[in-house]
């Protein structure tokens, strides 16, 4: 099963949109195994977007992301990080699908609403930088065998 980190930003937090984004994880039948409403520090976020360092947008992106609480969470599933970065839509919510999270609810690159890992691999490294591994759920939903193929 895989795992992939989701925030919601600052912006979807303000504008209540916790619930709505994970009722569109859940209902999409993605699992949810960790869950933290948090304040993000400059170095923590500094860590998060490293692969931006040199990019003239990164004080932005850490000024943003520190600006208020956010939501970060693990999501499973079998191609977990894919199925997430589906229902979110592309980073430019101008061009993203109506029906995906950024395609109804955002209009600003800057203020898209939530950040998804882009690949199994960077979902390994930022779930570290906000979960202990005992702060992982792994449990059994009821719904599973609905959900799932054996």
């Amino acid at each position: 099963m895989e795992r992939t980190l989701v925030l919601v930003k600052p912006d979807g937090v303000q504008r209540g949109l916790i619930g709505e984004v994970v009722s569109r994880l859940e209902r999409r039948g993605l699992k949810l195994a960790a869950m933290k409403f948090m304040q993000m520090d400059r170095a923590k976020a500094e860590e998060h977007y490293g692969e931006h360092v040199d990019r003239p947008f990164f004080g932005g992106l850490v000024g943003f992301i520190t600006s208020g609480p956010l939501v970060a969470m693990v999501w499973e599933a079998d191609g977990a990080v894919e199925i997430v970065r589906n229902t979110m839509g592309t980073t430019n919510p101008k061009d993203s699908p109506l029906g995906t999270i950024r395609g109804d609810l955002a209009v600003n690159i800057g203020r898209n609403l939530v950040h998804g890992s882009d690949s199994p691999e960077s979902a390994q490294r930022e779930i570290a930088l906000f979960f202990q591994p005992g702060e992982i759920l792994d449990y059994a939903r009821s719904n599973d065998s609905w959900i799932i193929e054996p």
